[in-house]
């Protein structure tokens, strides 16, 4: 179990500046003047916005947490700064919707531990590791079933080496065992059952040197369609194949050797060379289930996609028994609910020595289609040769088994389209015995959320749901949204009843997280802990009403000049009801009473939704710690602007409505409750308010600033503006543009760039690989603008992707979004109205 107390980017920071080893305070009324040092025109290269936003970036990160099976354990993994634009400027493959580094033969990935201890979840003692590499580059952990070794995947991108390492955790010392890995799909490795060896994937050994293409092509390449195949949506990838040098390379670099690593690093071979994406082990460790991807390949979709066997086979590698043989899934049937036919989330049954479980689509995959069944669950044992049995008739789709005994297994079924979910008991072993229903409720409804059942790990490694002592009851955590705000919580559930009872509950003025239970005389829950001015620690606790929390670990405030954030969880109501929901953080010592107005910058990220009512529900927590992170708006508190953080955006669609068929007027009319809000409470004017965000968030403030004349700036990263790109569907829009055509292209800003006349300033990454954001939509919609008469800056970041990685590239998009917030928030700006 990994957990973490920084969700996503979360980053802290202070109003800092470092000097000569020197830390002085910057007033932060002080930080609004305009920035004039650095100003760099286009081809001045990478920027460094003010000291302020600097220590923002330059802030220290809290290490990240692996529980250990028995809980008693955890190993701290510290992550560095960020990496330079040298390293992700680093050689890099795109292939099949992959990025590969092809020196180390893996994942593209940038970010990597530096430190790694473990530490006493008893009394928070901290052992340090003797042996480990120098330098440490943690790709990932893993523990063994019997907690005896911590694998680690060290990873080196300037040396090249993809190694395996174990930490024997009785001495604290490390050790390699294995070089040569290929972990360009999955981690390279993983325990087998009883933690005495490691099923690893290496590179194939005598592959010679990558092919190279001399450039002069075969002959074109060439996709064919046949009519009568209905309607085959396919969503726009990005990094696929163009031809055959590139299936050839795909080849060279994805194909791997399975090998047997014992625990005193002998190797031996297990099966044949192929391209995996599977093979695991059953939990008695007789069988692995294999799932290789064979040609022909497509130009059109990616790895994923691809014609694959499944097969089983024994420990040795050899063939038992071939479960599927799954043609080129090139499009499905319109509709989010769609999924391709045949065998489908297959795996291992955790509480059986060897049985698949897998589920089957029984309406074709479309859900169009009008039937009572949508999905089977089908079971098979070994020795597979007797025909599966139906362990499960769904009337919406799988979506996962907890495991337990041959009594007990708790089941999800999800339709997307209504976002019912249900969860069903049942008893795998007694297929007579009917299913009883659990809990039924709409997916949008966080308060009556009852959490995610609590798992743990049993001596082979495979998660079981955790029990009470007496097996009468399991617990459930949850994050336990309410109209106060979310206060995380755990459960026991009565297996009988289905009554729940509440063992911990968070309690104002602290967010406190439940991690895990741990059972025995004294059973005590592990959590994270946080407030205000005060980052995420782990505690521990008994069950008892009035046990004390003892702190485990003592992160302080990364940057503490920026304690005293004044954080509000407002509340407000658009014009046709809908309550509303925000977080207004103000800058230390801001006093708006005193002080007046300050410049505001709001960043949003629309949601769509099937009722009002589920719309209206409280979001996040007021005592959550005030994280200041580079990625968000909250990095501008240390320019002494005031931040309204995740604003409600809800797209609302009731019954057969769809919601973006109303997508502009309700977009509008939410950013005018949200800046009607803040005006009202002082703390901000309406001459001097800027909007923002990330991708969907993009898409959001072009459309408002084509539709409305609320703000006066900008910034809007990563986007997509011409959904005629992106024809068969996009964020939860599933209707394809043939079946929409008016609703793509009202919500298109780039259709309505001649009203964009508030400056708005654009940054992508230029290799971004997300589906649907292509650079080319930030490219066009700012030539767009630009033709148009209107105010606009593009900022391509050179290497980056959808997410910016390199410290360059985050101090540029920083340095870019402060100099165009001070430029056009400085003052009130006149601006055209709409036409």
């Amino acid at each position: 179990m990994t957990v973490s107390p920084v969700r996503r980017a979360r980053r802290t920071s202070a109003v800092l500046v470092l000097c000569a080893g020197l830390l002085l305070s910057v007033p932060p009324a002080l930080a609004l003047a305009p920035v004039t040092a650095q100003k760099a025109a286009q081809g001045e290269g990478y920027r460094l916005p003010s000291a302020a936003l600097q220590a923002v970036v330059d802030a220290p990160r809290a290490p990240s947490l692996s529980l250990s099976p028995r809980r008693d354990l955890a190993a701290m993994l510290q992550t560095p700064p960020l990496p330079s634009i040298a390293q992700v400027a680093a050689p890099e493959l795109k292939l099949a919707g992959l990025r590969i580094n092809p020196k180390t033969v893996s994942d593209s990935r940038f970010s990597f531990g530096s430190k790694l201890w473990l530490i006493s979840t008893a009394d928070g003692t901290e052992r340090q590791i003797s042996g480990l590499p120098q330098p440490l580059s943690v790709a990932s952990l893993a523990w063994s079933p019997d907690q005896k070794y911590l694998a680690f995947n060290q990873l080196d991108p300037a040396s090249g080496a993809n190694e395996l390492w174990l930490v024997d955790v009785g001495t604290a010392s490390a050790r390699r065992v294995a070089q040569g890995l290929n972990s360009i799909v999955g981690n390279g490795y993983a325990w087998l059952p009883g933690g005495d060896a490691l099923l690893v994937m290496q590179r194939r050994a005598g592959a010679g040197e990558a092919p190279l293409g001399d450039g002069v092509p075969a002959g074109p390449a060439i996709q064919e369609t046949v009519a009568g195949q209905g309607v085959r949506s396919v969503r726009t990838y990005q990094d696929l194949l163009k031809n055959e040098d590139d299936a050839r390379l795909f080849e060279y670099y994805l194909q791997a050797q399975p090998v047997r690593v014992a625990i005193n690093g002998d190797t031996t071979p297990v099966g044949a060379v192929g391209i995996y994406l599977g093979l695991s082990a059953s939990p008695d460790g007789n069988y692995l289930l294999s799932q290789r991807v064979q040609r022909p390949f497509s130009y059109a979709v990616p790895v994923s996609r691809f014609p694959r066997n499944i097969e089983v086979l024994d420990a040795q590698g050899k063939l038992v028994r071939t479960v599927a043989r799954l043609p080129l899934v090139d499009g499905l049937p319109t509709g989010n609910d769609a999924v391709p036919t045949g065998v489908r989330s297959i795996s291992w049954r955790a509480d059986a020595p060897a049985t698949l479980v897998w589920a089957e689509a029984q309406d074709g995959g479309d859900p169009a289609r009008d039937t009572a069944i949508r999905d089977a669950v089908l079971m098979q044992a070994a020795p597979f040769e007797k025909p599966p049995v139906t362990l499960a008739q769904l009337g919406s789709r799988y979506a996962g088994i907890r495991w337990s005994s041959g009594e007990l297994a708790l089941l999800d079924e999800f339709w997307w389209k209504s976002r019912q979910v249900k969860q069903w008991k049942i008893a795998p072993d007694l297929p007579e015995q009917a299913p009883v229903l659990l809990s039924e409720r709409s997916d949008d409804d966080r308060y009556s959320d009852p959490g995610e059942p609590v798992l743990q790990l049993d001596a082979a490694g495979r998660s079981h749901l955790q029990l009470s002592a007496d097996g009468n009851s399991f617990y459930r955590i949850g994050a336990g949204a309410s109209a106060e705000g979310d206060r995380p919580f755990l459960d026991k559930v009565d297996l009988a009843s289905g009554k729940s009872e509440r063992l911990f509950h968070s309690q104002a003025p602290h967010y406190e997280v439940p991690l895990a239970l741990i059972d025995g005389d004294n059973p005590r829950v592990l959590s994270y802990r946080e407030s205000n001015d005060v980052p995420a620690n782990l505690f521990t606790r008994g069950l008892g009403a009035d046990a004390t929390p003892q702190p485990l670990t003592h992160f302080a405030h990364p940057l503490p000049a920026l304690r005293g954030v004044n954080k509000e969880q407002i509340r407000y109501t658009r014009n046709d009801g809908v309550e509303l929901t925000g977080d207004l953080l103000l800058p230390p010592g801001y006093d708006p009473k005193k002080d007046g107005p300050r410049p505001l910058l709001m960043w949003a990220y629309p949601a769509e939704f099937k009722s009002a009512a589920d719309a209206s529900q409280v979001t996040g927590s007021p005592h959550r710690f005030n994280a200041i992170s580079y990625w968000g708006p909250q990095a501008f508190l240390a320019k002494g602007y005031v931040v309204l953080s995740a604003p409600s955006m809800p797209i609302i669609g009731e019954g057969d409505a769809e919601p973006n068929d109303t997508y502009i007027e309700q977009l509008v009319a939410s950013a005018q409750a949200a800046v009607d809000e803040v005006v009202r409470r002082g703390v901000a004017d309406r001459e001097r308010i800027a909007v923002g965000g990330h991708s969907y968030g993009a898409f959001m403030t072009a459309n408002l600033l084509a539709h409305t004349d609320l703000f006066k700036a900008g910034i809007a990263r990563s986007g997509a503006y011409n959904r005629t790109l992106t024809p068969f569907g996009f964020q939860a829009e599933e209707r394809n543009y043939w079946k929409a055509q008016d609703t793509y292209l009202k919500m298109s800003p780039f259709n309505y760039a001649d009203r964009i006349k508030t400056p708005i300033l654009f940054i992508h990454g230029a290799e971004d690989n997300n589906s649907g954001t292509f650079p080319m939509q930030s490219e066009r919609m700012f030539a767009a603008v630009k033709g148009l008469g209107g105010t606009a800056r593009l900022v391509m970041l050179p290497n980056e992707s959808h997410g910016y990685r390199a410290r360059e590239s985050i101090m540029t998009m920083l340095a870019e979004s402060e100099d165009w917030l001070d430029q056009w928030l400085a003052a009130p700006v006149k601006q055209d109205k709409r036409r």
